[in-house]
C-alpha cells in the first residue's frame, strides 16, 4: 500500500507540475491578444465596443481565470485552484459558441477597416508573436480546454480515493467533461452546416432543399444502379442524411455554367425504407444492396466490398 501511495505520489506531482508549465504557456500567449489587441484597441478606439465584443468574446475573463489557476497551482494549491476554474468553465463554452462569430466578423473588418487591418499587420510583426497571426491564437482557449480533461483525468487517476482531494478532482473532471461536450456539439453542428450547404452548391438548381433544421450529413459517394429491366448500369452519385437520399447524376462536361456541378435526380426518404444486402453477384467483389422505399426498389451495386458494406452499415443506422 505504502508503495503504492508513493507510485501515485510521484505521478500525481509529475501531471501537477506539467499542468502548471503548460498553464504558463497558455497564459503567455492569451497574454499576446489581450495586451497587443484587446487593450491597444480599446484605448484607440480602432473597432466600435459592439465590435471588439464580438470578435474577442469573453478572452479577458477567460485570461483572468488562468491567472488565478495559475497563482494557486505556483502555491501547490490545487483544490483551491480547480474550485474556481469550474465557476469559470461556462466562458468556455460561450467563447466556442461565439467564435465562428468572432472569424466572420474579424475577415469583414480586415476588408473594410483599413486602420484595423494595418494595426493587426503591426502588432503580429512584434518579436512575441513569432510569426504567429491573431487567427492562430483565438482557438487556444478550446485547445486548452481539451487539455484541462487530460490533466484532470491522470491527477485523478493517481489520487488516493479516500481523500478530500478525490472528490474536488471528480467534480472538476465532471464540470470539464460537460463543457467539453457542449463545445463538441457546437463544432459538430458547425461543421454539418458546412457540409450540407456544400452539397447545395453542388446541386443544379433549387429543386431539392437540403438546408433543413434538424437534418445531419452522413455520408456521400459513387455507386451503380441496376435498372429494372435489363438496360446499362448508370453510374450516380448518393448523398445520405438523416432522414433522405438523394440521387444525382453529372451535368454535362460542355455546360457553361454547370459542368461541375450534379443534376439531383431523385430523393428517397429513409422513414419508410428497409434495406438489404444482397451477395454473390460477382465471386465475393464487392455487392449488391437492395432498398425498398413504398413505391419503388432501388438496386445500388459497387465492385468494392468494403465500400458496400460501409453504405449498409450507414444506411440501416440512418433508417433506424
Amino acid at each position: 500500500v505504502e508503495e503504492q501511495r508513493a507510485r501515485w505520489e510521484r505521478k500525481r506531482s509529475r501531471t501537477a507540475k506539467e499542468l502548471l508549465e503548460t498553464e504558463h504557456k497558455y497564459l503567455e500567449q492569451l497574454d499576446l491578444v489581450v495586451t497587443y489587441f484587446v487593450t491597444i484597441l480599446k484605448a484607440k478606439g480602432t473597432l466600435k465596443p459592439s465590435v471588439l465584443e464580438t470578435i474577442f468574446g469573453p478572452l479577458e475573463s477567460i485570461y483572468s481565470s488562468s491567472h488565478v489557476l495559475s497563482f494557486h497551482l505556483e502555491r501547490g494549491n490545487l483544490e483551491q485552484g480547480l474550485e474556481n476554474l469550474c465557476q469559470n468553465l461556462g466562458l468556455y463554452g460561450h467563447y466556442a459558441e461565439n467564435l465562428e462569430q468572432a472569424n466572420k466578423t474579424m475577415k469583414e473588418q480586415l476588408r473594410k477597416n483599413k486602420s484595423f487591418r494595418r494595426f493587426k499587420k503591426l502588432q503580429e510583426t512584434r518579436p512575441q508573436f513569432q510569426g504567429r497571426q491573431l487567427e492562430d491564437l483565438l482557438p487556444l482557449p478550446l485547445q486548452r480546454l481539451h487539455q484541462y480533461k487530460h490533466f484532470f483525468r491522470d491527477l485523478l487517476e493517481n489520487t488516493s480515493p479516500d481523500s478530500a482531494e478525490h472528490q474536488k478532482l471528480a467534480k472538476a473532471m465532471e464540470s470539464v467533461s460537460e463543457i467539453s461536450h457542449w463545445v463538441q456539439g457546437i463544432i459538430e453542428k458547425r461543421e454539418n452546416l458546412l457540409q450540407l450547404l456544400r452539397v447545395q452548391k453542388l446541386l443544379k438548381g433549387r429543386k431539392i432543399q437540403v438546408l433543413t433544421p434538424g437534418r445531419w450529413y452522413i455520408r456521400e459517394g459513387w455507386l451503380l444502379v441496376v435498372p429494372s429491366k435489363g438496360e446499362e448500369l448508370k453510374r450516380r452519385m448518393f448523398f445520405l442524411f438523416s432522414d433522405i437520399l438523394i440521387a444525382a447524376k453529372p451535368c454535362h462536361p460542355l455546360h457553361p455554367l454547370n459542368s461541375h456541378k450534379l443534376e439531383c435526380q431523385a430523393v428517397y426518404p429513409l422513414h419508410q425504407c428497409t434495406v438489404d444486402k444482397v451477395f454473390g453477384h460477382t465471386q465475393s467483389q464487392g455487392g449488391l444492396l437492395s432498398l425498398s422505399f413504398s413505391h419503388k426498389t432501388l438496386l445500388l451495386m459497387s465492385s468494392d466490398q468494403q465500400d458496400i458494406n460501409d453504405w449498409y452499415q450507414s444506411l440501416t443506422a440512418a433508417v433506424r
